[in-house]
This record gives structure tokens, sequence and C-alpha cells, in this order.
């Protein structure tokens, strides 16, 4: 079909721009094999992953929907410029697609790079309702290869999201496997000594948090392209030549370092935009992100893809090799990080400690600082809260760290001063580090390939405290969920400058709908553009927005479980062209991306 529309508009001097193209795409029932599990879940043309579309740039595309589950569904298109009605999200963009229905998306194609698709209703998405989208530029390419392959990772549960998202309500460590034991106890103590291993476990144990609660969901299966570590996905290459992954995590909850051992990985591309190249060894994927790299295998033989879960609790493989029949050989997954106090909030350097009020530890009226790590086992007067100016005891929602005076964080468990990441917390436990002592991807290593707006001062900002309640798992923006607040106004034309301010133990990756979102990395007007955001405990993360897309939009983590339990916003955008009226605020209810 495609050749015979290229043909025709060839013959009639019209510019292959201008072509327009139809996709048809189904929602089904699928089985979801991982190699360790089998499950029913949700796909695309009767799998998951779906399809790979490919679209051109300045294209305008069609894409009819048929819905044949029995219950109603929704495809937003992820990092896409489109109308906000073509966007995909229920009560917001478009009432969703019933069962038996179709629903065709039209919009024209204004971007090339990297993207993805995926249901944003229910839990369908975790269930596996998701695809790759891949995008080619109407201009030349600022880098060279010889071949691609969509690399799409996603973390399968064996429990269906729905019952997942209960179990988190009922126990919110229910899915949490790698608690500290007996053993670490005593491991702890033949290292750090019996004392302070007791201040540590009892500071813990008073603000009712676990060092080892990095991620929320565990026990899951890690794919790679729909197949799990034992299915081993293999891509074929010709030594010599330049392979362009384009790297995809469409997990539900799951961070994965990435790593090829043998190979240096040529990052040039974030979020679906060109970056300036930074050649690394490993680098960190939040969820919803997606990274381009280019590697040069040489030799004839095998190399593994080796995908860790942050939290180290299981790990996805793949394989590029000259033949199917070759496998890499498999790196050791290393221990798993722990938490340190620097991610409770307590490392200053980078975070606005102004107002606690969201951060609800459970019982932080009881924390008793005389027993964190680092201070001196009876002389709590070196860290004296009572002291101190601007705490109160009675209501920690008026703590004001930036007052703190007298207390020595290079003590503190897990605390490093040599070059640390501005986006983790000093001392952070989970600033990442390269497993064979190379480059580690950092956000502040992102330079746009070239700028997409005139560099200029914001209008205004806007602060987002992301808070929570992990003992209750409620998430929320600014000690609010999504039901219980306002939707965000912007005019069209401003420039907003959002400041997120982490006040949670978590990761949040944030995620704009249809408007760029600049990182502030402090590269001026070479500032990366991003759809999606990591925010890392403890930290304080500043961005940008050119509002340039009237109608009203999702704002949310896109962490599954956490935009369903509040974590989640309405944007509208007032003014601008062909501006329409919003739709009436509504129940989050059966929105989780």
């Amino acid at each position: 079909m495609r050749v015979a529309i290229c043909a025709a508009y060839l013959a009639a001097g019209i510019p292959m721009a201008a072509i327009a193209d139809t996709y048809n795409l189904t929602v089904d029932k699928v089985t979801i094999d991982t190699g360790a599990f089998q499950k029913e879940g949700v796909g695309y043309n009767g799998a998951s992953p779906g399809p790979v579309l490919r679209w051109k740039e300045g294209e305008d595309v069609t894409i009819n929907v048929t819905n044949n589950l029995d219950v109603a569904t929704s495809v937003h298109w992820h990092g896409l410029i489109l109308p906000y009605q073509q966007d995909g999200v229920p009560t917001i963009s478009y009432d969703g697609i019933k069962p038996g229905e179709t629903f065709t998306y039209q919009f024209p194609i204004r971007q090339s790079g990297t993207y993805w698709f995926h249901s944003h209703s229910g839990f369908q998405e975790p269930d596996g309702a998701y695809g790759a989208i891949v995008i080619k530029s109407k201009k030349r390419e600022p880098f060279r290869y010889d071949r691609e392959y969509v690399v799409q990772l996603t973390d399968s549960h064996p429990h269906a999201g729905a019952r997942i998202m209960r179990n988190l309500k009922t126990m919110a460590d229910y899915y949490n496997r790698q608690q500290q034991t007996v053993g670490d106890f005593f491991d702890d103590v033949a290292k750090n000594g019996f004392g302070a291993t007791v201040d540590d476990r009892m500071a813990w144990g008073e603000m009712r948090m676990m060092p080892a609660d990095i991620e929320d969901l565990q026990g899951f299966t890690p794919l790679i392209n729909g197949k799990g570590p034992k299915q081993n996905w293999t891509g074929v290459f010709k030594p010599g030549e330049r392979i362009r992954l384009r790297f995809i995590n469409s997990s539900a909850m799951t961070y994965f370092d990435i790593r090829i051992p043998g190979l240096k990985m040529l990052v040039v591309n974030a979020d679906g935009n060109n970056v300036q190249p930074v050649k690394v060894d490993e680098f960190r994927i939040a969820v919803a992100e997606t990274y381009d790299v280019i590697v040069r295998p040489k030799a004839d033989k095998a190399f593994t893809i080796f995908a860790a879960s942050m939290g180290r609790s299981a790990f996805g493989r793949g394989t590029l090799a000259p033949r199917q029949d070759l496998a890499g050989d498999m790196p050791v997954l290393e221990t798993r990080p722990l938490l340190t106090m620097a991610d409770m909030g307590m490392a200053h350097e980078g975070m606005d400690h102004g107002t606690m009020a969201g951060m609800d530890h459970g019982n932080m009226k009881k924390m008793d600082h005389s027993k964190m790590p680092g201070t001196k086992r009876g002389k709590p007067e070196k860290m004296d809260h009572s002291q101190m100016p601007g705490m109160k005891h009675g209501k920690a929602a008026k703590m004001d760290h930036s007052k703190m005076k007298g207390m020595d964080h290079s003590k503190m468990s897990g605390m490093k001063t040599s070059k640390p990441d501005p986006f983790y917390a000093p001392g952070s436990g989970l600033a990442p580090k390269a497993a064979n002592g190379g480059k580690f991807l950092s956000y502040k290593d992102l330079k746009a390939q070239r700028p997409l707006y005139k560099h200029r001062k914001a209008t205004r900002e806007i602060e987002l405290r992301l808070t929570g309640n992990m003992e209750r798992y409620i998430w929320s923006i600014n000690g609010k969920k999504y039901q219980d607040d306002e939707e965000i106004r912007l005019r069209f034309g401003e420039r907003v400058r959002f400041k997120f301010v982490n006040e949670t133990m978590m990761s949040h990756p944030m995620h704009l709908h249809g408007m760029w979102t600049i990182l502030d990395t402090g590269a001026g007007k070479w500032n990366p553009i991003k759809h999606v955001v990591s925010v890392a405990p403890g930290t304080t993360v500043y961005t940008e927005t050119e509002v340039d897309a009237p109608g009203q939009w999702a704002f949310h983590c896109h962490l599954s479980y956490h935009a369903a339990s509040g974590m989640f916003r309405r944007i509208v955008v007032e003014g601008g062209p062909k501006t329409a009226q919003a739709r009436p605020a509504v129940s989050s209810q059966s929105m989780t991306q």
C-alpha cells in the first residue's frame, strides 16, 4: 500500500513530506510468556509488545485503533507533540475507546527520534499494552550507523496490575523481597561496629522506613523486546558495523542500569532529541525514558546487553552477536544498594527544606536524631535539634533544615564527598557507579545538539513538591492527591520554570504531556530537551517549558502505581490558537499513567 501511495505522489510532483499513511492497531487479550512464567495480558495486534510503528517526520498519520477487549481502552503516544484531543488520556483528552469500537487518531508528525505508545486506561500498560515508535528525520542525522535495533524494556510481573495495586495498598512492602535480615545485621556489626549498627537500625525504625525500600515492586521478570533472560533476544551484526540501539524503558515501576561489557556506548539521543555525543560505559534509564546509543563491535563474538534493575533484584539480558546461535558472557549482578539518610532529605545541598509538610514518614515526631549514624553515643548535644532555630518537635511540618547547626553530614553512613552527581543527594545510596569503574552517564553530561527554543528567562516559577506516605501507599503533589486538588493553569506563550522538590525516599520520573521539558543542567541554551525527568530522593530539580500547546494535558509520575495513587495533575493551557474549553475536572480512578 505504501509503495503505491509513494509512486502516485512522485508522479504528481507532490513532496514526500505531504504523504499521509494509515495504520491499524487492535487491542487484544494476549498470552505473555517470559520464560519464567506465563500470564494473560493485553497487547496490540495480538502480541506484547505491540508492533514497532515506523513513521517519517512531516508525515500525516491516521491510526485506526479497534478495541477487542471487554473493557474500555486508550492509546497514548508518549512524547509526541500533537493536538491534545489526540493525546489518548481518558477524561482529559477524550472519553477513551469502548469495547468493540474503533477510534481514529489523526495527527502530523512534527519530530523525529525514539518514542513509544501505551494504554492510559486502568493498569493495561503494566499488563502488556505498549509498543515502540521510530520516527525518521527529514534531515541527515549528525552521526553514522549501519543498522539499528529497538531495545524495549519492561518489568513483567506474574500478578495483574489491579492485584498489585490492591496488595500495595494493603501492605506497602508487600513485594519487598530484599528486606534486611539478622545476617545483614551481623555483617554490618563486623564492618561498622555494634553501636553504629544499632543506631542505624533504630533511626530507620523510628521513621518506619527501610533502607532496602528502593523498588516498590519486586518479583518481576525483566523483558527485552518481550523476551526474558532465558529467552535471550538477539540482534545480529557484522563485525565493524556501527549499530544504533534505541533503548525504551516501558516498565511500570523499574529503573534499569544498562551496560554492554566489552563495548563503549556513544549516547546520541535522549527522549527523541539529539544530544552532543558522550561516550559512556553505563547509563541509568528511568521509567518511560528513551536513550539512543551507538556501539561498534569489532570482534567476531557475542556481547551481552545487561539491564540490572536499580534495586538489583532482577536483570534483563539480550545479545548482540554475529550469528543467532551465540550468547555472550553473563555479568555478575552487583550487591543491592541501600538508601541513606541523604535519601531521606538530610543532605542539604540541592534540597529545599523550606517546608517538610508533605513528607509523612509515619511518625516523624518520634525520630531521635541522637541515635543517627555519625553522632557520638552518649553525647547527643552534638546533634540537639531542640536547640536548632526553626525546629519544633511537636510538628514535623515546621522543621526548617536550612537553619540546622552542628550536624556533621560527612560522618553519615553512605556519605561520600568526592565529585557528587548534582542530580543525587550528596551521600545518596542511589548515586550510580559503573560496574567496571568507567564512565556512568549523568544528566549533567547531556547537552542539546541544537537549541529547540530561543533561550530566555522564565516568566514565572511553579513549585511542585513530590510528597507521599509510604506506609499508607499514598503519593501526591504538594501534599494533595489528584482528585483533591485543582488543575495547574498555564498561559499560552509563557515560559514556566518548574521546581521539583522530592520529599520522598523514592525516585519519581515526571512526565509532562504535549510539551517539551527543558532540563536545567546549567548548560544554558544547550540544556537538554526531554519528555521525562527523573527526580531522585532528597533533591531539587528545575525544568522549563515553553507553553506552546493549547488545551489540556496530563502531568504525572510515570511509576504506574504512584500515578494511580495520586501523583498526577491536569494542566490547562489558556489562550492561544483554537483553544478548546477545558473538560470538567474528574476523578483519577481510571488513569494510571
